[in-house]
C-alpha cells in the first residue's frame, strides 16, 4: 500500500514538475530557450529614476556565443551614446565622443544583475529559491531578488513574460517599492548575423565615429558643483581651482568622520583613440557609465569628468555623494 502511494506521489509531482504551462515548467523551457541560444540582438528602452528625474535610454543589446556581449547605452536627452563591450581581450567603457575608452579585466556581466541580459535575468530566476510566480491571460511574472552589490537600494525585480516566453519587460524596486529602474524590451532576435569584426574595438569606433554623437565641450568651470548629499558629521574644508594644459580643475577636500575627495575638470576629447587599463568594475550611474572601485568612482557628464575618493566612504555612500551631484547638474 505504502509503494502505491509512493508511486502516485511521485506521478503527481512528475505532472506537475512537466506541466509546461507550470511555474516550473515554464522556468525549464525558458532556460532551453536562453542557455542554449549561440547568439541574440535585443533592442528596448531604460528609464532609470533618481527622486524626481528620469533619465531614458535608448538600450541595444548583442550576445555571441562565447561571453561576447556589446551593449548600447543612448541618453535620449542628449545623444549621448556609450558601450559596454566584452570580447576575448577584455571588458570595455567606450565613449565614442570622447574618443576614449577604458579598460577592465572584469567578470561583468556575471557579477550582478544585468536588467538588460537575459541569460542574467534567467539566472536570478533560477537563484531565488523564494520568488514569486503569477500568470494571466497575456503574460507570466516573477518576483525575485535583485543582486546589485554596489548598490543595496536595489532589492527586488519583476521579470514580466509574454505567452511564448520572450521577456517583455524587467522592473527593479527599492525597499520602499517605488520603481528604481524599468526595461521594457521591444523586439528579440534569437538568429542575427555578426560579422568577424562586430566586437573588435576599432570597428566599433569607427560605426559610431560617422554619427553625430557630440559632447559638450567647455574649457573653464563656472563654478563649483557640490553635492547634495554629504555624510553626516562631513564637510567642505578646502577647495582649490588649478589650470590645466587645456581647461580647469577643482579639487575639493572634505573632512569629518567620513572624509572624501571630489575632483572636478572640463573634459577633453583625445585627438587620437585612447585606452585607459584602470582597476574597478563598469557602474551605471543616472546619465552616464562610469568606473567603480573599493574606494573610488569616476564618470562623465555634461562636458565634467568627476572623481570621488575616499578611504571611509562605502560603495553605497559613493554612488549616493555621485547621484547628488547629477542631480544638480539636471536642475540648473
Amino acid at each position: 500500500m505504502k509503494k502505491i502511494i509512493l508511486f502516485l506521489l511521485l506521478g503527481c509531482f512528475l505532472l506537475v514538475g512537466c506541466n509546461k504551462n507550470s511555474e516550473q515548467g515554464i522556468i525549464n523551457r525558458l532556460n532551453k530557450k536562453i542557455n542554449r541560444t549561440n547568439a541574440y540582438k535585443l533592442d528596448g528602452n531604460l528609464e532609470i529614476v533618481n527622486n524626481d528625474e528620469v533619465y531614458k535610454y535608448k538600450v541595444e543589446v548583442s550576445y555571441k556565443k562565447g561571453d561576447y556581449y556589446k551593449v548600447s547605452l543612448t541618453n535620449t536627452n542628449n545623444n549621448h551614446t556609450q558601450i559596454i563591450l566584452r570580447n576575448k581581450d577584455a571588458v570595455y567603457i567606450l565613449t565614442p565622443s570622447l574618443n576614449k575608452s577604458f579598460k577592465f579585466q572584469s567578470d561583468w556581466p556575471s557579477n550582478n544583475s544585468q536588467i538588460y541580459l537575459l541569460k542574467s535575468i534567467i539566472e536570478d530566476i533560477n537563484n531565488d529559491k523564494n520568488r514569486k510566480f503569477s500568470k494571466n491571460k497575456d503574460t507570466y511574472q516573477f518576483i525575485t531578488k535583485a543582486n546589485y552589490p554596489n548598490n543595496k537600494k536595489l532589492v527586488k525585480q519583476k521579470i514580466v513574460l509574454s505567452k511564448n516566453l520572450n521577456i517583455k519587460e524587467v522592473i527593479i524596486y527599492d525597499k520602499n517599492g517605488s520603481t528604481i529602474m524599468d526595461m521594457k524590451f521591444n523586439k528579440i532576435s534569437y538568429r542575427p548575423s555578426f560579422n568577424k569584426n562586430y566586437f573588435k574595438i576599432k570597428n566599433i569606433m569607427k560605426s559610431y565615429s560617422i554619427k553625430d554623437n557630440k559632447v559638450k565641450k567647455t574649457s573653464n568651470l563656472d563654478d563649483s558643483i557640490y553635492p547634495l548629499f554629504i555624510p553626516k558629521g562631513t564637510k567642505l574644508a578646502n577647495e582649490e581651482k588649478l589650470k590645466k594644459d587645456v581647461g580647469e580643475r577643482i579639487i575639493m577636500t572634505f573632512d569629518g568622520k567620513k572624509p572624501f575627495l571630489l575632483v572636478e575638470e572640463t573634459t577633453k576629447k583625445e585627438d587620437e583613440f585612447t585606452i585607459v587599463p584602470t582597476s574597478g568594475e563598469p557602474y551605471r550611474l543616472m546619465d552616464t557609465l562610469g568606473v567603480m572601485t573599493d574606494n573610488s568612482l569616476s564618470w562623465t557628464s555634461n562636458g565634467i569628468d568627476y572623481y570621488i575618493v575616499s578611504d571611509v566612504l562605502n560603495k553605497d555612500e559613493l554612488v549616493e555623494v555621485a547621484q547628488s551631484i547629477n542631480l544638480v547638474q539636471t536642475s540648473k
